[in-house]
Parts: structure tokens; C-alpha cells; sequence
């Protein structure tokens, strides 16, 4: 019997099975103080693809800490950003918006968080606790979960053969067009991914379905019937209809709006795609499925309400709405606390972090039209004056003052709407 093979078998199983792995000698990392680790998920089947990571040198190679390569907020590249001192310790900050975030914790001073991972140094080399193998070289990325025939066929244009027809409406309109909420959810990543990467330049035009598709089997009923919330295919179609039904929007009918709208919704679009996944992953851990249960139409009813006019959308659907989801977390992340169900707090703490950046999205793109009108129209006023138009009722507390106020929301925006 061979001795030494089988130690070192046995050594390398359990390198896997701890999750540590080796990135580089300290000498080689130490030469940049961010670098991007690149996730390898080509043997694995997954849902989603997980982000790259941030590995962070300080003290001279001495000191290394990793993170989530993306910022939160927008999705910003964290290694272009500087390393710098904030609130009494060494944070990254994002190029793009200036979010900052502890490299230790996380924690960011405008109260959002990003992911962090352990880090060891051993014998001048750096290792990383991480579930999926790191490299530092880009690897082929296969983010489908599905036959790549199978996304061909559903796509219909979207394909290698008409890659000069793709535009980003062409794809809003397949995804709103796709009933399963799997492969909904799919080809949602999938195009973030390629946005990304600069594989979708235009942002084009085409005609939105009236309302997105639904599983024949799948029960919907009034809302009045059923205790509201957020669906997350129902989100996924709600971002893509706003990129595809005001891709021709114009502020005073002359100025388009900028790419970086398309970019913001088409992050937000990924989120509720990953939120999906999430959730779908749990109740299949709890012995359940998407499905089982009917949903409510409630939130198309509102996008149907506001199709003609984006800043209507904008107030009701993601600065109302959205923000409804701030408000009602806490309440259902005790639920799930006094439960003991730690693995469903971890998950919703995960999707609001998210949804906070979703509200600022809202926050944002309504500032702007609302200031790049001619003359320009005041943004508060014109919030009180829409949500009175369009939303049925009064808002109601308790309202999640730290959520809303983390993503720009403050009271003056809402408490004029509470019924006296």
C-alpha cells in the first residue's frame, strides 16, 4: 500500500472539505493592494453565479482580508476602488459611488454590507475559506442552469446567429414572455452577465406584453384574498418592464435617458433573480416549492396602473413598494428568529441589504427626471401628488425609518401620505 499517496489524498480531501484553498505566495499578492480572484464554477451545477472576490493586502503583505468583489449598492468594481481610513479603520471605497466598506466587517459607514471571507496566512502563501475554487485568471463562466438548446429555443432571437439583433429590450421582452420562473430567472443572469461584459451595446426598442407569463398551473387570486408581499418572479418582470416599456423615454422629449439607467435596473433585475433562487433553494430545504401556495397580481396591477407614465412607476413601484419591503422585515425576520430558524433570517437579511439599494435605485433615477425636467418640478411634491393619484389608500407604519433613511428616504417623503 502506498503510504504517502493515500496521506496525501486524504490531505487534499480535507483541504476541500474545510472549503481553505490556496491563492498565491504573500510576495506575489503583496505586489497590489486589491486584487480580483476570479469564482470557477464550470463543474458545478448552480442556479446562480456567485461573485468574484476581493483579496485585500495591507502592512506591506503583512495583513490580508477578502470580500465580495461587487459593491452592493450598484454593482461597482471594488478593485478599482482606494484603500482608506474611515471611522477609525481601513475601508475600500467603491469608484463609482463612494460606498464605503469595512475590510474587516463589511460594514459600510452608509449602512449597507458586504460579504467577507476568512483569510490565513501560512508559510509565505495566502489562503482563503471560500465554498467555490478562487483563481487569479478569468475562467470561462457558465452561468446556465439549462441546455444551452433550450435557452436558444426560448430566447428565439437571442442567439449567437443574430447577435447583432441583440438589444437589451429584445431580451426584456423574452424574459417577460418566459413563464417558468426557473429559466426566468436564468436567462435574467445570464444577461446581467453579458451586460456586463459589454456582449449587449444596445439598449434598443420593442413592444412589452401587456402582462408577463405565468405557469398554467400556477394559482393567482385577488390581493385582497391574500396577505401581500413581494413575488420574486414577479420582481424580476417588474425591472425588466421598466427597461423595455420607457427604453424610448425621453426627459423633455429630447434627452434619452442615460445607460447607466439600463445599468441600474438590469442589477436590480440580477437581484431578484439571486432572490428567487434564494428562496426557492429554502423551501426546497424545507420540504416545499414555488408554487404551492397562491400569489397575488398585486404589483403588476400597479405596473399596469403606471405603463404610461415612468415616474409614476418610479413613485409607486419602487419607492413605495419597495420600500413597503424595508418596513416589513424586521417583524418577518423575528418571525423566522423566534422559530430558530437561523438559515431564513440569514436569507432575509441577505435580500434586504439588497432591497435597500433597490429603494435608492427608485430614489435616484425619480430625482433625476424630476431635476433634468425643464423647468424643473420638485421631487417631493411631486411623489405626494402621484401616490395620491395612483396608489389606492394611505401609507401605512410603522414605517423602517433606518432602512428607508439608509437608502435616501427620508420622512418628508412619506409621513405626509400617513392618514391623518
Amino acid at each position: 500500500m502506498d503510504y504517502a499517496k493515500e496521506l496525501l489524498s486524504a490531505l487534499n480531501e480535507f483541504v476541500v472539505d474545510t472549503k481553505w484553498q490556496l491563492i498565491g505566495s504573500i510576495d506575489e499578492l503583496k505586489q497590489r493592494a486589491c486584487t480580483r480572484l476570479y469564482v470557477d464554477t464550470e463543474d458545478d451545477e448552480l442556479s446562480m453565479h456567485p461573485d468574484d472576490v476581493l483579496l485585500i493586502s495591507v502592512n506591506n503583505g503583512n495583513e490580508f482580508y477578502a470580500m465580495d468583489c461587487s459593491c452592493p449598492h450598484e454593482g461597482g468594481p471594488l478593485e478599482l476602488g482606494d484603500i482608506e481610513e474611515i471611522n477609525g479603520g481601513l475601508s475600500v471605497v467603491c469608484p463609482w459611488h463612494s460606498y464605503d466598506f469595512n475590510i474587516k466587517t463589511g460594514s459600510s459607514s452608509m449602512g449597507l454590507w458586504n460579504t467577507t471571507y476568512e483569510t490565513k496566512v501560512a508559510n509565505n502563501a495566502v489562503y482563503i475559506k471560500h465554498d467555490f475554487k478562487l483563481s487569479l485568471k478569468k475562467v470561462c463562466i457558465d452561468t446556465d442552469i439549462v441546455n444551452d438548446s433550450v435557452i436558444r429555443d426560448t430566447v428565439g432571437s437571442i442567439t449567437k446567429e443574430n447577435e447583432q439583433e441583440e438589444s437589451l429590450c429584445t431580451i426584456a421582452k423574452t424574459i417577460l414572455s418566459t413563464p417558468d420562473p426557473i429559466l426566468k430567472s436564468t436567462l435574467t443572469r445570464s444577461a446581467y452577465q453579458d451586460w456586463l461584459q459589454g456582449r449587449i451595446p444596445k439598449i434598443g426598442k420593442d413592444t412589452m406584453p401587456s402582462q408577463p407569463k405565468r405557469l398554467d398551473d400556477l394559482q393567482i387570486i385577488q390581493p385582497g384574498r391574500i396577505k401581500r408581499g413581494k413575488g420574486g418572479t414577479l420582481a424580476i418582470d417588474l425591472s425588466w418592464d421598466i427597461i423595455g416599456r420607457f427604453s424610448s423615454f425621453q426627459t423633455n422629449g429630447e434627452i434619452d435617458l442615460p445607460r447607466e439607467f439600463f445599468h441600474d435596473f438590469i442589477k436590480v433585475a440580477d437581484d431578484e433573480a439571486k432572490h428567487f433562487m434564494l428562496l426557492n433553494d429554502r423551501l426546497k430545504e424545507l420540504q416545499s416549492e414555488f408554487g404551492c401556495l397562491p400569489v397575488h397580481n398585486g404589483l403588476w396591477q400597479s405596473a399596469d396602473e403606471t405603463k404610461d407614465n415612468i415616474l409614476a412607476r418610479l413613485a409607486i413601484v419602487h419607492m413605495v413598494h419597495e420600500a413597503r419591503g424595508l418596513d416589513v422585515h424586521p417583524k418577518t425576520k423575528q418571525s423566522f428568529s423566534s422559530q430558530g430558524d437561523t438559515s431564513s433570517v440569514q436569507l432575509m437579511d441577505v435580500i434586504y441589504r439588497d432591497e435597500i439599494t433597490h429603494v435608492a435605485c427608485g430614489m435616484k433615477w425619480f430625482t433625476y427626471i424630476c431635476t433634468h425636467t425643464k423647468p424643473p418640478i420638485d421631487p417631493v411634491s411631486t411623489f405626494h401628488k402621484l401616490v395620491k393619484k395612483h396608489f389606492k389608500g394611505y401609507l401605512k407604519p410603522p414605517f423602517n425609518t433606518d432602512g428607508r433613511s439608509i437608502a435616501g428616504m427620508d420622512e418628508k417623503w412619506y409621513t405626509p401620505l400617513v392618514k391623518p
